[in-house]
Order: C-alpha cells, then sequence, then structure tokens
C-alpha cells in the first residue's frame, strides 16, 4: 500500500543513481534507500564502480539489523542471478524487508522481471511503476544496449545563428564559447567512445580527448572508409596514450592498416561497401564491444546520416551568438525531422544549449542517408 513518502524517498532513490553516472557503465545506474514505516531513511546506497557492489547490497549492508521490517526502494528491479556479485534478491530475503517498491523492471534476459517475481514469492510486499518515467529515462543508454544491441547515440554539434558548423576558411577555429568546451569536455569525460567523421578530421585535426579527464577514457572513433585519415594526425600520433580505432570499408589499403596498427591505433574493417551499411554495422560492432553511450561530434553528413536511419538518441545542440557566413557546412536538413523532446536550456557563456531527447520512430531508411558524400 502507498505511503505519503513513497515518492520523496523513491526520488532520493533516482537523484542516488546518477552519481555512479560514467563509473558503473556498462551497468545500469541504480539507488536505494532503506527507510522505515514512517518514512525516516535507514540507509542509502547507490552502485559506485563497475565490478563493485550492487546499490541494495550497500544498503543493506549499511543498515544492518535496522533492514529488518523495513521498506527498500530502488530505482530498477533487483538482480536475480549470480554475476559478479551475488543475486541482491537473496540479500533482500535475508536481511528481513518487508515491502520493496521498485520504479522500473530491469530488461536484462537473466533478470526481465525474475527479481520482482522472487521477492513477490517469498512473501514480500511489492509495488512497481512508481516514478517510472523518470527511472526509464535514468536507464535509457542500458536499455538500450541490452535490446537494441547498440549504444546510445548522443549527436552533438556547435552552430552559429545562421545555421554553419564550422567557420569559414581563415576564421576561427572554435564557434563556441569557452564554457561550452568545458561541457563538451565533461561529455567525453562520461561517455564511451567519440565518433567523428573523416571530413571532421581531416578539416580539424582534434585529438577528441576530455581534458580535464573524466571518469571514463573513451575510444576514439573515426570513419574513414578510403583510409585517409593522416599517419602524422594527432588521432594516429596520440594512438598509444589513448585509445583510437578507424573504421574502414573493404578497399582500404593494407600498408596504410599496418601503418595505424603499428602506431598504436586500431582498424575495424567492414565488408560493407554502402557507407550507410558500414555506419550500422559498427554500432553493431561497438554493441558488442559493450560500449553503452556513444557521442557523435559531426560532421554534417554523419549526422545527417544518423538522424534520417532514426539512430539518434539524444542531442546537445549549441547556438553560438554568431553570424559566421561564408562557406561552411549546414546543419542536416531532413525531409521528415524527428521530434525532439527538450529536457535542459543552458546558457554557457553567451551560448544557448538545448538538450533533449529524440522521439525515435520506426522507419526505413531515408535516401539521405544512403549517401556516400562526407561519411566516406
Amino acid at each position: 500500500m502507498a505511503a505519503p513518502h513513497d515518492e520523496l524517498l523513491m526520488r532520493r532513490a533516482i537523484a542516488l543513481a546518477r552519481l555512479g553516472e560514467g563509473c558503473v557503465e556498462p551497468n545500469p545506474m541504480v539507488g536505494a534507500v532503506i527507510a522505515s514505516a514512517t518514512g525516516d531513511v535507514i540507509a542509502e546506497g547507490w552502485h559506485e564502480r563497475f565490478g563493485g557492489p550492487h546499490a541494495e547490497a550497500l544498503a543493506l549492508a549499511r543498515a544492518g539489523d535496522a533492514a529488518r521490517g523495513a521498506t527498500l526502494y530502488l530505482s530498477l528491479e533487483p538482480c536475480c542471478h549470480h554475476g559478479k556479485t551475488p543475486p541482491c534478491t537473496t540479500a533482500i530475503l535475508a536481511a528481513g524487508i518487508a515491502r520493496v517498491v521498485v520504479a522500473a523492471d530491469d530488461p536484462f534476459p537473466a533478470v526481465a522481471g525474475g527479481g520482482i517475481s522472487a521477492l513477490a514469492e517469498a512473501g514480500i510486499q511489492v509495488e512497481v511503476g512508481l516514478l517510472a518515467a523518470e527511472a526509464l529515462r535514468l536507464t535509457a543508454p542500458f536499455r538500450t544496449l541490452v535490446t537494441e544491441h547498440r549504444p546510445w547515440v548522443i549527436a552533438k554539434w556547435a552552430a552559429s545563428l545562421d545555421g554553419r558548423l564550422a567557420a569559414p576558411s581563415g576564421g576561427d577555429r572554435w564557434i563556441s564559447s569557452p564554457e561550452s568546451l568545458a561541457l563538451v569536455h565533461q561529455l567525453r569525460g562520461r561517455v564511451d567512445g567519440v565518433l567523428v567523421g573523416v571530413g571532421t578530421a581531416l578539416a580539424d585535426d582534434p585529438l577528441l580527448t576530455a581534458r580535464p579527464e573524466g571518469p571514463r577514457r573513451a575510444i576514439r572513433i573515426v570513419l574513414d572508409g578510403r583510409a585517409r585519415l593522416p599517419l602524422e594526425s594527432q588521432l594516429i600520433r596520440s594512438a598509444r596514450e589513448w585509445p583510437l580505432l578507424v573504421a574502414v570499408g573493404p578497399a582500404a589499403d593494407r600498408d596504410w592498416i599496418e601503418a595505424v596498427e603499428a602506431a598504436g591505433g586500431e582498424v575495424w574493417r567492414s565488408a560493407e561497401a554502402d557507407p550507410h551499411q558500414r555506419l550500422v554495422a559498427l554500432l553493431a560492432e561497438l554493441g558488442r564491444r559493450r560500449l553503452t553511450n556513444l557521442l557523435v561530434e559531426g560532421g554534417a553528413a554523419v549526422l545527417g546520416s544518423l538522424f534520417a536511419c532514426g539512430l539518434v538518441d539524444e542531442v546537445h545542440a549549441f547556438t553560438a551568438a554568431k553570424i559566421l557566413g561564408g562557406p561552411g557546412d549546414d546543419l542536416p536538413t531532413l525531409p521528415d525531422p524527428p521530434p525532439v523532446e527538450v529536457e535542459e536550456i543552458l546558457h554557457p557563456g553567451g551560448d544557448i544549449l538545448i538538450r533533449g531527447l529524440v522521439r525515435r520512430r520506426t522507419i526505413e531508411c531515408a535516401p539521405g542517408c544512403r549517401s556516400a558524400a562526407g561519411i566516406e
């Protein structure tokens, strides 16, 4: 039976879960709160690092005997299988918890409702669905990896007021303010991969590292179908210090591949001649490697292809208070643009940052996403 304080304590569990962002992937972020029948908090916990104790195990250990007869609030269904840690359902039963409130189910096949069923069958009162929307958003990257076998794709771009993604030749290298660039580096520091097309790599000669480093060291990924990335580029020269993966097509030069590998980089060679199919295959490969969050920083053709095929999950769009004019990449134009649910609007250093979710539809890839221009 619902209590007046249930929502407040579940919000606390979800807030705790967020503390594990960038540290627990490919596991989901999970938070746990143990409280008395009157709503007094007894103990808390969150999943702090991959391979470490789960949120409920930490909270139960901190609660000790005080957990008996208490209510456990969980942002995600407890596990019921042996993985890197013992089943959390076993610990919950042993602790004498009387009631468990779960925000959302766990889609992982070894759980998938089994944790909820195990507790209910043991006589524990189980309630599911409180703040489900918030919990589903929290675990969306994990759910995408489990159900679609690919990373959660975050499309990021910075544009001028006149819609240019790049300054004209001889202009400023960076469109965004220093404050916006700091946010981008924070984002790089919590994702598993940062991807650009070879056109962006040739134009900017970027490092694509997080500075300063965050909790994760994202692998840098370049779409380079025809193996055009210069061996003297910053990406290749830094490959021994920071992971680099270059995705090439079947016609890539063998000598170039060997040179990249000798420099410390990895070359992933696709049998797909079509650049769109190669991009889809790459996302599947990254899913097999259990990359949870993938940041795509450009260029326009790569972003357009991903959008047209319904493969973008989240956007971080920076608009700088500048008019660039002249030549430059335009923002991707789609015949039927997907709706974006705005989650946050910030104003870093005079810029505008719009962060939101892409409401993807089940679609057949639009013709534009098969264009080879710009993603080879």
